[in-house]
């Protein structure tokens, strides 16, 4: 007995001891982060910041911080790791524990049919009875699959029945039940494997997240340096249009002078009229680059914002043209590159489902137990002579259970074999094609990775060598400009010479442009590859992600 007493107030004591420190630190409060407490979406961050003179003056990192923090599309793949995080907190639910107590109340009363019931011996008499019972259970399951059911319960009644010798009298009863399986969903894999398929899904989905943002970083990076390309392109044509001017003014003094036929001025005249439509086009091309830069950074969520005209800072001539390994670049990117990380996160979760789908065709055997002990307290009455012998309540009944007098227990083994299983089966038949699909998802990643590098290094390569090539037409083009204009001047060529110069230096400024745009975006491409375009800019995703 004593025995059964100690080993009633360990369990207590273990009951007690999870009570306090819970099974999961997770909780509903950590995980509502203030953005969705909010309700509702922030305005533009830190943009104000960069507005200087009725403009937002921005480099190349500022725009993509920018971007990170305000734009919509970034905000919305955001949102899924969130939903993960609650979603991986669901799975703790087996295990939360659980409360339940009740209150009854019930009185009765029968009429008089039989000296049995203690009324007296007339069929006037009238049977009461009140009972007043209270309950409280506390229940959980563990992480190894055990099950227990705690229980407290109380009751008090009373009659006006003569045989009764303790009345009112009380009863109490504490139980306590266990359910531990031994085969399947035994052990702490088979009852945790949900909550870590769910770390693995949430892991895969900041893997994927990192992808998006690598892929939001480029899109800012092109929409920069398209920015910086218009407003490059439509000085260039500023100054074209400015030379045709000129040369049309040059020749309609001659005209008048009579130096010019009147025939000829028509070249230059039309040399002006084309350079200012090209003007024209120059300036609706650096709209629309603007429209899609100031969508990515948020501007137009501000209406005091979304009018300014954006300034950039960075220039895109190379300070030095680089040098990239192609072997260096492509092991970088099969080890870097967050697709790859998701693809594995999702066969590491095929692996934890077919260990659960196997787990899930053994057999059923379970031990069932339990221990109980039980009190007894009221006033008590002697049956011959109706006298009170002695007093009590539920004092005494709670001293007769917390004594372990009287005590109860018993065990129970059951097995439920089933002949045939085919929803586990099939459950496992489903976990393998999966695995199987991922594998293939894995391999198809690489070798869009294998690929991606490689058309980014050729790229690379293709711009380095036009960037070369670029600047020499260039320079040739000016030296060509300036000896047409000389030969004009001393009367060797006529204007024709001249216009001709001035747009093929226009088009050389321009494919020097062009050039320097593709080599920075060659290089963007070749960090994107590799995922390592993150990293330039000081961008963190487990940053963005708490």
């Amino acid at each position: 007995m004593k025995r059964l007493r100690l080993g009633f107030l360990f369990v207590s004591a273990v009951l007690f001891a999870n009570l306090v420190h819970p099974q999961s630190g997770k909780n509903y409060d950590s995980l509502l982060t203030p953005r969705v407490r909010a309700g509702k979406p922030p305005a533009p961050a830190n943009l104000q910041a960069y507005v200087q003179d009725n403009a937002i003056r921005m480099s190349l990192r500022d725009a993509i911080l920018l971007a990170l923090e305000n734009n919509s599309d970034v905000q919305i793949e955001e949102t899924s790791i969130e939903s993960r995080k609650f979603s991986l907190l669901g799975t703790w639910s087996p295990f939360d524990p659980a409360i339940q107590s009740s209150l009854n109340i019930n009185r009765y009363s029968y009429p008089g049919y039989t000296q049995l019931q203690g009324v007296g011996a007339s069929g006037n008499g009238t049977l009461n009875s009140l009972t007043q019972t209270g309950q409280m259970n506390y229940l959980e399951t563990f992480t190894t699959g055990t099950n227990i059911n705690f229980g407290l319960s109380s009751s008090k009644s009373s009659t006006n029945s003569s045989f009764y010798f303790f009345n009112p009298y009380f009863t109490t009863s504490l139980n306590l039940q266990f359910t531990q399986p031994l085969l399947r969903n035994f052990g702490r894999f088979a009852n945790t494997a949900p909550i870590r398929i769910a770390q693995r899904g949430l892991a895969q989905s900041k893997a994927t997240f990192e992808a998006d943002v690598n892929d939001a970083i480029l899109l800012v990076v092109s929409q920069y340096w398209a920015t910086v390309q218009a407003r490059g392109a439509l000085d260039v044509q500023g100054r074209a249009l400015k030379l045709a001017q000129a040369s049309y003014d040059r020749d309609k003094r001659a005209l008048e002078l009579g130096a010019l036929p009147p025939l000829d001025i028509s070249r230059s005249e039309s040399e002006v009229a084309s350079r200012n439509v090209q003007m024209i086009q120059s300036q609706y091309t650096l709209a629309q680059a603007e429209e899609a830069l100031r969508y990515s950074i948020g501007a137009d969520q501000d209406p005091q914002l979304k009018t300014l005209r954006l300034e950039l800072t960075e220039s895109p001539e190379p300070a030095t043209l680089e040098n990239v390994d192609a072997d260096a670049v492509l092991k970088e990117a099969l080890a870097a590159r967050p697709e790859i990380e998701a693809a594995t996160d999702a066969v590491q979760a095929d692996d934890l489902s077919i260990r659960l789908a196997h787990n899930q065709l053994r057999p059923d055997l379970e031990v069932n137990g339990f221990y109980q002990s039980n009190g007894l307290g009221g006033n008590q009455y002697s049956l011959t002579t109706g006298q009170l012998t002695s007093t009590g309540g539920i004092g005494s009944s709670f001293s007769q259970l917390f004594g372990f007098g009287f005590p109860g227990y018993g065990g129970q083994l059951t097995l439920d074999l089933p002949v045939r299983n085919r929803a586990g089966q099939a459950r496992l038949g489903n976990s393998l094609v999966a695995k199987t699909r991922d594998l293939y998802t894995g391999r198809q990643v690489e070798e869009q990775i294998t690929r991606q590098v490689r058309d980014a290094l050729n790229q690379f390569d293709t711009a380095k060598l036009s960037l070369t090539a670029a600047q020499s037409s260039l320079d040739l083009a000016k030296k060509s400009l300036t000896a047409d204009q000389r030969k004009f001047e001393l009367g060797a060529e006529t204007n024709f010479f001249v216009l001709d110069s001035q747009s093929r230096l226009a088009n050389a400024e321009l494919v020097l442009l062009q050039t320097r745009i593709s080599y920075q975006l060659a290089l963007a491409a070749i960090h994107h590859a590799s995922g390592k375009l993150l990293a330039p800019y000081h961008v963190e995703v487990d940053a963005m992600c708490k």
